[in-house]
């Protein structure tokens, strides 16, 4: 007998919402995304003290989450995927693929996870990567659909590596509305979705998903900024974020867990947010 996919899911959602804190950087092979990840057992303490829903890691490091007592200890998300887009320099050949091709989610399930995540990467002048991506979502969502694990898809619209290095985010509503449209037509329990440049557009995302929508942090920003941007986007409809470097490359993670939980479970403002912040 399987484990439902809504007995998982409620793992991960508390009151309707979720903060997952993101801690997978270390499978996109970029030097900058580890600053602050270089003691994973130190991080992972760090972040069952902070309580927040879930902690998303690989394979490799789930043990120092699961392999712990706490009956409350936040949900695993595990990241199944990896890729090569996040480096300054364009490589001469784009890649994404599974960790685990044979069975994509036999690592989740020996952990436990409550959830999988995989990339659907839109990057321009790409088509391979992109088909890449498509492949593995429909891999995984049998082997979800045969388990009943959830499949959180991050549909990623990226800016040629040229403009900035590195694929910066491409905000474009309609560029972003649409793959995660397609993410949504492909199967995705949650999808985790970067903002929009106008936040007041992001709507438009939550009803094209049909899904919960959990936003996506992307780089290190100034804290207030971080804060009042994620309650305009909460305001059009979003369920929770999936934030890594604007928590784990902060100086007090466990005071931004606070401020975020607050805004996601307790309809906290921005203001609010930065104030329990800077009590904490």
């Amino acid at each position: 007998m399987r484990v439902s996919t809504k007995a998982r899911m409620n793992r991960m959602f508390t009151n309707g919402g979720c903060l997952d804190v993101a801690i997978d950087h270390g499978v996109c092979n970029e030097p900058s995304f580890l600053n602050g990840l270089e003691d994973m057992a130190a991080v992972v303490d760090t972040l069952i003290a902070a309580k927040p829903d879930a902690i998303q890691m690989a394979y490799g490091p789930a043990d120092l989450l699961q392999s712990r007592p706490e009956k409350d200890k936040p949900a695993l998300v595990m990241r199944i995927d990896m890729g090569n887009p996040y480096n300054d320099r364009r490589h001469r050949v784009m890649w994404s693929m599974l960790q685990n091709h044979d069975d994509p989610i036999i690592g989740a399930l020996e952990m436990d996870a409550a959830c999988v995540v995989v990339n659907l990467f839109m990057l321009p002048d790409e088509p391979e990567l992109f088909r890449q991506c498509v492949e593995n979502i429909s891999k995984v969502r049998a082997a979800c659909h045969r388990t009943g694990m959830p499949l959180m898809i991050e549909p990623l619209v990226m800016l040629p590596n040229d403009v900035r290095g590195g694929y910066q985010v491409d905000g474009d509503a309609d560029k972003i509305v649409t793959l995660v449209r397609l993410a949504s037509e492909m199967g995705a329990d949650i999808i985790k979705a970067d903002p929009t440049e106008n936040p007041e557009d992001f709507h438009r995302v939550v009803e094209a998903a049909r899904v919960p929508v959990l936003v996506r942090g992307g780089g290190k920003d100034d804290l207030k900024t971080v804060l009042m941007k994620s309650a305009v986007l909460m305001g059009q409809g979003a369920k929770g974020m999936v934030y890594g470097r604007n928590i784990y490359q902060h100086d007090n993670p466990r005071a931004v867990v606070a401020a975020l939980m607050a805004m996601i479970h307790d309809g906290a403002s921005g203001e609010e947010a930065w104030d329990i912040y800077q009590r904490a």
